[in-house]
């Protein structure tokens, strides 16, 4: 893959917030994520494989961590995506929930934003929010802890 474009994509990256992309070209394909959890990484070539060599890029603009809270009950709610994570349903409107508030299967949690598309994150759980851990309008990863609903 031709170096320049991977520093187009690199700029797309920096200029839209999204936090991830990957791109396939024929048997070539490139990742760049804007946050990492391995520390400074810069480019590390993979091994050839059937669909080809993969190439990864971390920036090191900084790593979002979810607080260390080893002792925390209840069901954890994380991201099914990388997105940004918004509160309300609109800028200064009323978060959807707070801590304490009683939650049902289905109702809207949050949104995360991915790719200028809303998506709303309902609760698989019946129970209590007791922690929220992440800011509105941060960015969040794949997988992260975003609230704690106790039954």
């Amino acid at each position: 893959m031709d170096i320049r474009k991977v520093k187009k994509l690199i700029e797309l990256l920096q200029e839209s917030g999204i936090a991830e992309i990957e791109i396939s070209e024929g048997e070539e394909s490139v990742r760049i994520s804007r946050y990492s959890t391995a520390g400074p990484t810069t480019l590390v070539q993979g091994t050839a494989a059937p669909a080809g060599a993969v190439q990864q890029l971390g920036l090191t603009e900084g790593a979002i961590a979810a607080p260390a809270d080893a002792g925390r009950g209840g069901h954890e709610v994380t991201a099914p995506m990388v997105g940004t994570f918004y509160a309300g349903p609109a800028p200064g409107a009323k978060p959807f929930v707070e801590i304490g508030t009683e939650v049902a299967v289905g109702d809207t949690l949050c949104i995360l934003e991915a790719m200028k598309m809303m998506n709303q994150i309902e609760s698989d759980f019946s129970g209590r929010v007791v922690s929220i851990l992440v800011e509105n309008g941060a960015p969040v990863e794949f997988g992260q802890v975003l609230f704690i609903v106790e039954e």
